[in-house]
């Protein structure tokens, strides 16, 4: 299970206005009480806003995205003379460069520097196409391809919500990891802790990523290393469904037939299929499940991070 009692927390790089800081084009903020109120327990935030970075004043002129959706311009809105594509993007590269320790990045949603989806483009006609991604968050993104990166309205979803947390710490648990030199041995542990988060995430990638390490023979971990996390993360990028999580409970339950009663089969098999039809959330059969962990341990099973992929308290699974 993972731990959250670390010395230093995992980092998350921000946009600065989410912290509250007061860097918009208007001089106002955008702050987050998800980021300042909850998560700030559990991570370090590193806050940065690109448009004062690369010299914009406070207040100052608003920027839109222009012309090609797949390659907009960053334009004054006022003053079309106004050019700060090139600069913005080669801050993002700059900052996907220094921020090599980060686990995660929340970006601020529609900037047009900042936002990941939908930020509008405007056309030669003057009208906007929700189509495109802040000139910043691309080059970041670009460089850092890998890292968990979300929006801060999406994670106003719980189940966005907590399928991004779970990646930012499994990125912080592969950091950890690489910082004691990558082995063969390492990478089958690693692999054997996410089976079921995985199952959860991607039953396909499982088994995929499986046969990738079991094919590893003499080849350097080093080497393969990389591809495995690439392809990991992109499968936990994938959201876990309720039937995905009740094959999981099946899966975790089969533990325990030789252990539990036959009331205590019945009222599992009861509570796994009242979450499968959305009468409980997550958190109701898991409980039970942990609660029959403890009382016939399985050192198998004790290790996987599905069962507590981040910190209890967060109340993650509360809502999905």
């Amino acid at each position: 299970m993972t731990n959250t009692t670390a010395i230093s927390k995992p980092k998350l790089g921000i946009s600065a206005c989410l912290m509250g800081a007061e860097v918009r084009f208007n001089g106002g903020h955008k702050q987050s009480l998800l980021c300042t109120q909850t998560l700030s327990e559990y991570f370090d935030f590193v806050p940065a806003c690109p448009e004062v970075a690369i010299g914009m004043s406070i207040p100052r002129e608003a920027i839109r995205l222009v012309g090609d959706a797949d390659a907009p311009q960053a334009i004054g809105s006022v003053h079309s003379d106004l050019n700060v594509t090139q600069p913005l993007a080669e801050y993002g590269a700059h900052m996907a460069a220094q921020m090599n320790d980060v686990c995660g990045y929340i970006f601020m949603q529609k900037s047009p520097s900042c936002g990941l989806e939908r930020v509008k483009v405007y056309q030669d006609n003057g009208l906007p196409a929700p189509v495109g991604r802040g000139i910043y968050a691309q080059a970041f993104c670009a460089s850092q391809p890998d890292l968990p990166v979300e929006e801060d309205g999406r994670l106003n979803d719980p189940v966005l919500r907590e399928n991004f947390i779970t990646r930012v710490l499994t990125y912080a648990d592969w950091q950890a990891l690489v910082s004691t030199g990558l082995t063969r041995r390492g990478l089958m542990g690693f692999h054997a802790r996410y089976k079921y988060q995985l199952m959860a995430n991607s039953p396909a990638q499982y088994r995929a990523l499986g046969r990738m390490l079991g094919s590893m023979a003499k080849a350097d971990p080093n080497e393969i290393g990389p591809r495995y996390f690439s392809q990991l993360m992109s499968a936990l990028k994938r959201c876990a469904t309720r039937g995905t999580h009740t094959n999981v409970l099946q899966h975790l339950n089969g533990y325990f037939k030789k252990t539990m009663s036959q009331h205590d089969r019945q009222e599992m098999q009861r509570l796994i299929a009242q979450y499968q039809r959305g009468v409980v959330p997550l958190i109701v059969p898991l409980t039970l499940l942990k609660h029959h962990l403890r009382q016939h341990p399985d050192p198998y099973l004790t290790q996987q991070v599905y069962l507590q992929p981040h910190p209890e308290n967060l109340s993650l699974r509360n809502a999905i």
